[in-house]
């Protein structure tokens, strides 16, 4: 038993240390935490009326969490060419483009069409297994400023490998 625990064990310790050597790496990217803090359980439904004049034509959203949740808000710079890698995130992410062009990248998107999001537009990010890829392939600084929810106690990013099917995006 001793020894099939043992083995086990390598197998694992040995599949991490394949899985992180194939991750790949940020390239270009600074970033700065502007905000960081802990929420409880979370359970939000908000409705405002969006048209006074027609009753039921209400705005809405929802955020339910179960457990302790921990929020950042992160300023991300990054160069001409640069790329965050392929990674995922626990919790999901809202996205806004300060200045420059994101190029994202869907990890379930065996097309790997791109996706193109210009300053003063936002996307979201809901924290797939599969991850995603953002790049900067324009020519002036990207700048992104995001709010993460994730469950507490967990990182804000798993670095991932390449998914495969998209052989020369990293």
């Amino acid at each position: 038993m001793k020894k099939y625990i043992i083995s086990i064990s390598v197998i694992g310790v040995s599949a991490l240390i394949i899985l992180s050597a194939r991750a790949t790496p940020q390239v270009g990217v600074t970033s700065v935490t502007l905000a960081d803090g802990t929420l409880d359980e979370i359970d939000v439904f908000a409705k405002t009326d969006v048209n006074p004049g027609k009753p039921r034509d209400y705005w809405k959203a929802m955020l339910n969490t179960k457990g302790v949740s921990h929020v950042y808000i992160v300023s991300n710079s990054v160069a001409p060419g640069g790329t965050f890698g392929w990674h995922s995130h626990p919790g999901p992410t809202l996205v806004t483009v300060k200045s420059g062009t994101a190029t994202e990248y869907e990890g379930k998107d065996q097309t790997c069409t791109p996706h193109i999001h210009e300053a003063g537009t936002t996307f979201i990010d809901p924290g797939e297994e599969t991850g995603h890829l953002v790049r900067n392939d324009g020519s002036v600084p990207l700048v992104v400023i995001v709010c993460r929810i994730v469950p507490e106690g967990f990182p804000m990013r798993n670095d991932l490998p390449n998914p495969g099917y998209c052989p020369n995006l990293n």
